[in-house]
């Protein structure tokens, strides 16, 4: 079986035998210590060697090898800076972290009431992290459809593993528009109910998009918990956002396409309720408990229950022992994924990475 096969098999929950990964890799270190090549130097030197030596990374390959600039902090021996605008950046990647200006445009509960998503159709100027035009669904279609090669039509070839993946399923559009501080201000009031019914119809338009596309996944994200729990009551869910799952979501599936969900934090206490939307399974973080949901859901998909802080304690016993509860679990459903679901970030120690990956290689299979 190829790679493509497997992971393909894994989303359905049908027992590749070789588990696949699926990671959030920003470690550049790593590829210079698991290639022997400077990632900095010759990018794609490293990128090239590194596919052949771990293809389960999946990782992109830059388009030429011309070297990349060092992090700026690390030049200058920094661990953070501040901006002439004040705002804090710190190390990410080979690079430093950005700014999301979350809210900007809003100073007030009222401005957030007078605010219609639906007036506004074009969030292109407005950092929502799904930022482009809305207005018109057709043109929509075109920015999406030209993802995907022609000759498809709009149905996937049969047993590959593409996908569509969209940020703001529907609890990202308030919290990122107006920011954590005013959305939790204003999501309790009645008058709320309105702007939460038009970000619905900008998001009808998104996935009968998603419907037409030739793809066999929709991978659908939303920050709906944190690492200790729910943001919001299951009142509060189940009035705004798990009846519009289950409606998106039905007009992906009736297209034939299937879901993944994908979330921060710990999933345990939503989980049942975003399967029961229709999620084919849940990708998340290691505070959720998977084997839990793997009882209870035969053969659903799972990632994400890998924790890189075991690997940055860059202890060999404890790294196998949390590779063998991960192939445990892999044993409890047909769908899962080997992944570090609370990310693999640029100071994880290298040595510790490569022991995840080998011990993975030798033992994730079933």
């Amino acid at each position: 079986m190829t790679a493509d096969t497997d992971r393909y098999l894994a989303f359905m929950g049908r027992a590749p035998r070789r588990i696949p990964h699926w990671e959030h890799w920003s470690c550049p270190d790593a590829e210079t210590y698991l290639t022997g090549i400077d990632y900095y130097d010759h990018p794609q030197q490293c990128r090239l060697r590194l596919a052949e030596l771990y293809p389960q990374l999946r990782l992109s390959i830059p388009e030429t090898d011309e070297p990349k600039p060092r992090p700026e902090l690390d030049l200058i021996g920094k661990s953070s800076n501040t901006d002439a605008q004040g705002r804090h950046h710190v190390r990410w990647g080979d690079a430093l972290t950005g700014h999301w200006d979350w809210g900007d445009h809003f100073q007030s509960a009222e401005d957030v009431f007078a605010f219609s998503p639906l007036a506004q159709g074009d969030f292109t100027d407005i950092p929502v992290v799904e930022s482009q035009d809305y207005s018109d669904e057709e043109r929509l279609y075109e920015k999406y459809r030209g993802r995907y090669p022609a000759e498809w039509g709009d149905r996937a070839p049969e047993g590959v593993p593409n996908s569509v993946g969209f940020y703001n399923t529907m609890f990202m559009w308030p919290l990122l528009t107006f920011g954590w501080e005013l959305f939790l201000e204003t999501c309790l009031d009645e008058r709320f109910g309105r702007i939460m019914d038009e970000f619905a119809e900008i998001n009808r338009r998104v996935f009968r998009t998603f419907a037409r596309l030739p793809v066999n996944f929709v991978v659908c994200h939303d920050d709906i918990v944190n690492s200790r729990g729910p943001v919001c009551s299951p009142r509060w869910m189940r009035r705004y956002i798990f009846p519009r799952y289950e409606e998106f979501w039905g007009i992906v599936k009736a297209a034939g396409k299937e879901v993944i969900f994908m979330s921060d934090g710990r999933m345990d206490a939503y989980a049942d309720d975003v399967m029961a939307c229709g999620a084919r399974g849940i990708i998340s973080e290691p505070y959720t408990d998977y084997k839990a949901i793997a009882r209870r859901h035969k053969d659903c998909f799972l990632a994400g229950e890998g924790d890189n802080r075991v690997l940055m304690r860059d202890n060999p016993a404890e790294i196998d022992a949390m590779v063998r509860g991960m192939i445990e679990t892999a044993q409890l459903t047909g769908g899962y994924m080997m992944c570090i679901g609370n990310h693999i970030p640029w100071n994880v120690p290298p040595r510790a990475i490569k022991q995840y990956l080998d011990r993975s290689a030798e033992w994730a299979q079933r």
